[in-house]
């Protein structure tokens, strides 16, 4: 039963930090920020948020550490307030890159496939 609360909880928390991290007014932290993932503790101690910034890596880093060294309070602080919990855990947040790594996997995906359809092409030509 623990756990349907978890992934309750889980799934508020992403959607109360993704309108909290448009709100940060760091020059640090970039507005174009997506959380890719985010695992809450199961004592609810600790939440790591997975980020990724549209940007590029680069700036996906600089976001992250201004997040972990100084808004990290903040947004545990406005968390709490939003969603009433009686723990609200404390907040980690890393650099993610998954996104640019699916999209070098897409792209090679389709060099296989421009490969084999000129492969079949060239086959049906003889």
């Amino acid at each position: 039963m623990a756990g349907y609360k978890i992934n309750r909880v889980t799934s508020d928390i992403k959607i109360q930090l993704s309108e909290l991290l448009r709100e940060v007014k760091d020059p640090r932290v970039s507005g174009l920020l997506s959380i890719v993932k985010l695992d809450v503790s199961g004592d609810m101690s600790y939440a790591t948020v997975y980020l990724s910034a549209i940007e590029g890596e680069e700036k996906t880093r600089e976001s992250v550490k201004a997040l972990n060294k100084s808004a990290a309070g903040f947004l545990r602080r406005e968390l709490g307030a939003r969603m009433k919990l009686r723990k609200v855990p404390e907040l980690r947040f890393v650099a993610d890159d998954s996104i640019r790594k699916s999209s070098e996997i897409l792209s090679i995906i389709k060099s296989f496939e421009k490969d084999t359809d000129e492969g079949i092409k060239e086959d049906g030509d003889e």
